[in-house]
C-alpha cells in the first residue's frame, strides 16, 4: 500500500494539490469546556485539542500506525540524538510561517529554532507560574539556574545564554540534558510545545491564551468561551500530504479516502461545548454533529446492545469505533489539606477508608453502564507498566473494613448523631469538587450514599470545569474527581503526577515522599521497556495504595461514533484530535438530508 501512495504522489507531482475545502465544515461536541489556548498554562483535554490544531510541535505521530510512532513535524527530521543520550538536535523546516497577525507589523513571519526556545523557557518564567513546569523542570542545563536568577531579579531574562539551550543557526535547535531521559521525544510532540512567537506573547501580554497565533492547519475564527469555537484552516500552511502505511485492518479505506491529499481537507470546525449528555447525543443522532467522541454512557445501550452497533444505527451507515482508552479516572485527596491529608497514620487511615467504602463496582455498572474497567494502579492499558495482573485489597468495596479502620483511629461518632468526629473530636465533613451538569449530580449520589453507609459527612463544591481547575492548580481543593490520559507510550508521565517536586503543578494531591521520589527519580535512568523500569512502577504502585493519595476508580473504555459522510477518520491512543485528517463527502451529506 506504500507503493500505491507513492504512485499516486508521483501521478499528481505535477499538478497543484488542492488547499482545504472552505466549502466543508466538520462540526463536533466538547463535553466540557476549553480553559484558554496558551500552552504554558492550559492542562486539560479540551483545550489540548483545540492548540494542537494551531501551535505546532516539532514532532507528531504517525496517524496509522500502530504501535504508535513519531514522525517530524516541523522538524526535517526526528532529533539526532548523541552517544551519551544527552543531546538532542531538531532541524526545523525553512518557509513556514505563522499566519498573519498585529504583533507581526504587517511582516510575514517565518517560523525558526528559537521559537521553540522561547516555548520552553516561559515555563520557566516565575511570572507565567506554568503549571506545566514539572515538563521540563531539571531536564536542561542550567535552565533551572536562570528560574532562579530571575526570581531574585524579579524578571525572566529570555536573551540570556542558557547551556542547555541553543540555537547555532536560524533552524537549528539544541537541546542539552541533564540526564538521559528515553522520554524527551514524546514531550515534543506535545500540545504544550507547539510553537509561539516571542513578539506575539509580548503584544497580547496576560492575554495571550485568548490569541493563539501559530503555524498549524488551522487557526482561530471565533472563541464564545466554553460555548462555541470555530477554526478555520489556515491559507498559509505548508503543504503536507497525507502519506502513511496501513498497519492495521481498516487503514486501506482511509489510504483511498484520503491519500495523497493534502491537509487539512475540511475548511472550517465548528465546536460546541455541549455538558448535558442528552442535547449532545441528539445532535449527533439529528445529523447536527458529524462525530461524537465518547458516547454518553447514557445512551451506549441502545447504541451498541450486546456490544454489537444497534440496527438503526447501522441501516443509516453510521460507523462505531470502541477503545479501551489509555486514560484513568481517579479521586485525589490534597495532602495539604488539613481535614484529608498529613503521613500520620489516622490520615492514612481515613483516606483508605475513604477508599474501602467508594463502591466502584457501583460506578462502573450504574453510571458508567459497564463502560470502564477497574483500576488498580495509575497506569492504564496500551501504557507501558500497565499491569494488568495487579489485583489490591485496599481497592476492594468493602463498608465493614472501612468502618473498622475508622474505629480503631478514633474517628467515631461521639455526639450520636450518626456522623463519625475527627480523633481531636471536631468535625469531619469530606469536601468534593463536582460540576453542576447531570452526570456529575450521578457521581455526586453514589458519593453521599456511600459516605453514609460509614457514617462520614460528605457536601459538594459546585462550579464549572474552569473555575475548579484555577483552583485545583492553586491547591484549594480538597478532592476532585478526575481522569488523565496518556500523551506517550510509557508510564513515566503517570508515575510523575505523584513526584514530591511536581507538587502545585502536575501533583495534584501535593503527596510527598522521600522513598517515592527516589525510586522514581531511579526509574527514569531505564529505558522505558525495560524490566528494571517495570519493578520499580511496581513498588511505586504499592507505595501509593498504602498511603492512598488518590481513589485509583477506572481505565475508560470508549466508543466512537461518525456519521457516514466523514471519511478518514481514525482514533489515536495517545492523539486526541484527528480534524487535519478528516474529510466531509457533502453529496452524502446531503443525501442524508443534512446541511
Amino acid at each position: 500500500m506504500r507503493r500505491f501512495v507513492g504512485a499516486l504522489l508521483l501521478a499528481t507531482a505535477s499538478l497543484p494539490i488542492a488547499a482545504a475545502d472552505m466549502s466543508k465544515t466538520l462540526r463536533v461536541a466538547f463535553q466540557l469546556a476549553e480553559s484558554g489556548f496558551d500552552p504554558a498554562i492550559f492542562q486539560d483535554v479540551y483545550s489540548s485539542m483545540l492548540s494542537t490544531n494551531i501551535l505546532d510541535p516539532l514532532v507528531d505521530y504517525d496517524y496509522l500506525a500502530r504501535p504508535a510512532k513519531l514522525i517530524p513535524n516541523t522538524a526535517e527530521a526526528l532529533p539526532e540524538v548523541s552517544s551519551d543520550g544527552l543531546t538532542y538536535t531538531f532541524r526545523v523546516k525553512p518557509g513556514i510561517y505563522f499566519t498573519p497577525d498585529a504583533a507581526f507589523r504587517d511582516q510575514r513571519r517565518e517560523l525558526v529554532a528559537a521559537d521553540y526556545a522561547f516555548v520552553i523557557k516561559r515555563l520557566f518564567d516565575p511570572k507565567v507560574k506554568s503549571p506545566n513546569l514539572y515538563l521540563m523542570e531539571g531536564k536542561i542545563a542550567g535552565l533551572d539556574a536562570l528560574m532562579e536568577r530571575s526570581r531574585k531579579l524579579g524578571r525572566f531574562d529570555y536573551d540570556a545564554p542558557v547551556e542547555g539551550l541553543q540555537t547555532p543557526d536560524k533552524y537549528t535547535l539544541r537541546i542539552r540534558l541533564t540526564a538521559p531521559d528515553f522520554n524527551f521525544p514524546y514531550l515534543m510532540s506535545y500540545a504544550q510545545f507547539g510553537a509561539l512567537a516571542r513578539e506575539v506573547v509580548e503584544f497580547y501580554g496576560d492575554d495571550i491564551g485568548s490569541h493563539p497565533v501559530g503555524t498549524g492547519p488551522f487557526m482561530l475564527e471565533h472563541w464564545r468561551r466554553a460555548h462555541r469555537i470555530v477554526l478555520k484552516a489556515n491559507p498559509d500552511f505548508r503543504e503536507v500530504v497525507f502519506d502513511s502505511a496501513p498497519s492495521e485492518p481498516g487503514d486501506e479505506e482511509i489510504i483511498r479516502a484520503i491519500g495523497g491529499k493534502r491537509l487539512p481537507l475540511v475548511g472550517r470546525i465548528e465546536v460546541f461545548v455541549i455538558e448535558e449528555s442528552q442535547p449532545r447525543w441528539l445532535a449527533f443522532l439529528n445529523g447536527e454533529h458529524d462525530l461524537i467522541q465518547w458516547v454518553p454512557n447514557d445512551f451506549i445501550n441502545t447504541v451498541a446492545p450486546d456490544g454489537k452497533l444497534a440496527a438503526y444505527l447501522a441501516n443509516r451507515g453510521v460507523r462505531m469505533v470502541k477503545e479501551v482508552h489509555a486514560r484513568t479516572g481517579y479521586t485525589y485527596f490534597n495532602l495539604d489539606d488539613p481535614m484529608v491529608g498529613g503521613l500520620d497514620p489516622p490520615q492514612i487511615a481515613l483516606r483508605r477508608a475513604v477508599t474501602l467504602a467508594y463502591n466502584e463496582a457501583d460506578e462502573i455498572r450504574v453510571i458508567r453502564k459497564g463502560q470502564a474497567i477497574r483500576a488498580q494502579s495509575p497506569i492504564p492499558p496500551g501504557v507501558m507498566g500497565y499491569d494488568p495482573e495487579l489485583r489490591s485489597p485496599t481497592l476492594e468495596y468493602n463498608p465493614a473494613k472501612a468502618k473498622a479502620l475508622l474505629d480503631m483511629f478514633g474517628f467515631v461518632d461521639r455526639d450520636g448523631d450518626g456522623y463519625r468526629e475527627r480523633p481531636d473530636g471536631s468535625p469531619l465533613v469530606l469536601e468534593l469538587a463536582s460540576r453542576p451538569d447531570g452526570d456529575s449530580r450521578l457521581y455526586d449520589e453514589l458519593w453521599q450514599k456511600c459516605m453514609e453507609e460509614i457514617g462520614i459527612r460528605i457536601k459538594f463544591k459546585k462550579a464549572r470545569w474552569p473555575d475548579l481547575l484555577k483552583e485545583s492548580v492553586a491547591g484549594k481543593l480538597q478532592m476532585w474527581s478526575l481522569s488523565w490520559s496518556a500523551g506517550s507510550p510509557d508510564g513515566d508521565f503517570f508515575m510523575s503526577l505523584f513526584y514530591g517536586p511536581n507538587s502545585y503543578k502536575n501533583n495534584d494531591a501535593h503527596f510527598r515522599l522521600a522513598a517515592y521520589d527516589k525510586m522514581y527519580e531511579r526509574s527514569r535512568t531505564f529505558p522505558p521497556d525495560s524490566p528494571e523500569r517495570l519493578r520499580l512502577y511496581q513498588e511505586m504502585t504499592r507505595i501509593l495504595l498504602a498511603y492512598a493519595p488518590w481513589i485509583f476508580h477506572v481505565h475508560h473504555l470508549n466508543t466512537h461514533l461518525l456519521n457516514p459522510w466523514v471519511k478518514g477518520y481514525k482514533k489515536h491512543p495517545f492523539v486526541s484530535t484527528q480534524w487535519r485528517y478528516l474529510d466531509i463527502d457533502v453529496e452524502e451529506r446531503r443525501r442524508a438530508g443534512v446541511n
